[in-house]
């Protein structure tokens, strides 16, 4: 079952700044609508009861000034415009201005009925033009005054409003997540710069460092990371001190053994059968020596900052497949690939020789060296014709002094443990690694892939500023 990827730290933080930005904004924008509404509500219904008292008094007089008024006349003295709407009950019977044209039926009953009990009523009501306000005024003789006074208007005004303060939440909620996203880059841009000082250390840039007063806040994180970087590269120089110390002073012996192996080498015909196995024992046992002690003296330089410089490779692998002895023509390139590429040649080259040295000892020799790849990243493959490496030894075979399955099984003795583990050192402090997959048709193909992006190490230290 796969599991769902959470949302990065940049994405929480925009979100979290949005969704603030939002509720803050729809809180003020219902509670200013609320508020507006209210206020405009309760002075239309003010005005409105005004006008239509002043009507009610119009019409009971022009009903008192006659024993038998005409009430249709009497309403059209009434000044009520286009949005009033008169009507009277009188003797069971309503009168209006106009033709009714559904106001009586849109009168409640419960209004109709406080009206009647001699009331003044006030109702909201709902008409086939819209929203409007129904108010009943009880007359002296018995009759009610009824006004139908629409609210289209402030209807409109409010359904304006409250699109304005949608818009105004919306562009409010943007803009929260604007700087939502702008407060998080600001916020992880010192991590990204604490990355890429790492991403440099980890490529052999021991004198990249922090500087603790371009961000105040983040001083003891700055501090602590300068401490642990100190303490690493001290480790490490002690570690390399001690293996280039040890190899140093391993090699006159060597040197001494080795003479004295070539003597006994050159007598061993001279020698009876027995003699002559052990010297040429010693002898392979001392070579053998000799290349652990070279191995051991590259390991202790491999923790230095890579020397990129621009390089041919496809020359570069030509000229070791030569000197080992091979065709170059087992070269390989990729058609129109660019082969020069800003690598550490003395690392290259002695990649190129470890994987050719394996392939000989393990994989019964070379049979492609195969170079391509991107202009961001390249990619050498060797391929050999041996037995391929089993699934669960393509991990190990890359630490130091481990062997493959493959190669006890055959009881080979002449490798050092440390070719592979060389290789891949080169191929992390170019920022790549190196795997091993099977070679179609059988056999090992041994990758190593290169970052070409990675830039020289400036080896500035904390007047750089990378916090700034």
């Amino acid at each position: 079952m796969r599991r769902l990827r959470h949302p990065g730290l940049r994405v929480r933080v925009t979100a979290a700044f949005a969704l603030g930005a939002l509720v803050i904004s729809a809180t003020i924008a219902i509670a200013s609508f609320q508020i507006t509404q209210q206020t405009l509500l309760s002075g239309r219904e003010r005005s409105a009861l005004r006008a239509a008292y002043f009507d009610a008094n119009v019409t009971n007089a022009g009903l008192a000034a006659d024993y038998d008024p005409d009430v249709h006349e009497v309403l059209r003295t009434l000044d009520t415009g286009s949005s009033r709407h008169a009507i009277v009950y009188r003797n069971g019977r309503f009168y209006s201005r106009t033709a009714d044209t559904g106001y009586t039926k849109a009168l409640p009953a419960d209004l109709q009925s406080l009206v009647g009990s001699g009331q003044t009523a006030v109702q909201r009501v709902r008409t086939d033009s819209g929203p409007a306000l129904a108010i009943g005024i009880p007359l002296p003789d018995g009759s009610r005054f009824y006004m139908i006074d629409s609210m289209n208007e402030l209807d409109r005004t409010l359904r304006v409003m409250s699109l304005v303060l949608a818009l105004v939440a919306a562009a409010t909620t943007a803009a929260g997540a604007a700087l939502g996203a702008y407060a998080s880059r600001r916020v992880l841009r010192p991590m990204h710069v604490v990355a890429d000082a790492a991403r440099d250390i980890a490529g052999g840039d021991l004198t990249a460092r922090l500087d603790p007063a371009t961000e105040p806040d983040l001083e003891r994180l700055t501090t602590s990371f300068n401490r642990m970087v100190d303490q690493l590269a001290a480790r490490l120089e002690r570690d390399r001190r001690f293996a280039a110390d040890v190899s140093h002073e391993l090699r006159s012996p060597l040197q001494t053994l080795a003479a004295a192996a070539s003597v006994l080498a050159r007598r061993r015909e001279q020698l009876d059968p027995r003699t002559a196995q052990a010297a040429s024992l010693v002898t392979d046992e001392v070579e053998r020596f000799q290349t652990l002690v070279t191995d051991l003296l590259e390991l202790a330089r491999a923790d230095q900052a890579v020397d990129r410089r621009p390089t041919d490779v496809g020359e570069l692998a030509r000229q070791v497949l030569a000197r080992k002895g091979f065709d170059p023509a087992t070269v390989v390139t990729e058609p129109g690939a660019d082969l020069v590429w800003p690598v550490d040649r003395r690392r290259f080259e002695q990649i190129i020789a470890n994987l050719l040295d394996n392939a000989v000892r393990h994989g019964g020799g070379p049979v492609a060296v195969r170079l391509g790849g991107t202009p961001a990243s390249g990619r050498l493959e060797v391929d050999d014709e041996g037995p391929g490496v089993p699934p669960t030894d393509r991990l190990s075979i890359f630490d130091r002094f481990v062997r493959g399955r493959a190669a006890n099984a055959r009881a080979d003795s002449d490798g050092t443990g440390l070719g592979l583990a060389l290789v891949r050192q080169h191929a992390l402090a170019h920022g790549g690694d190196a795997t091993v997959v099977d070679r179609p048709g059988g056999g090992a193909r041994f990758r190593v892939d290169l970052d070409l992006t990675q830039e020289q190490p400036s080896g500035s230290g904390p007047a750089d500023g990378r916090l700034g």
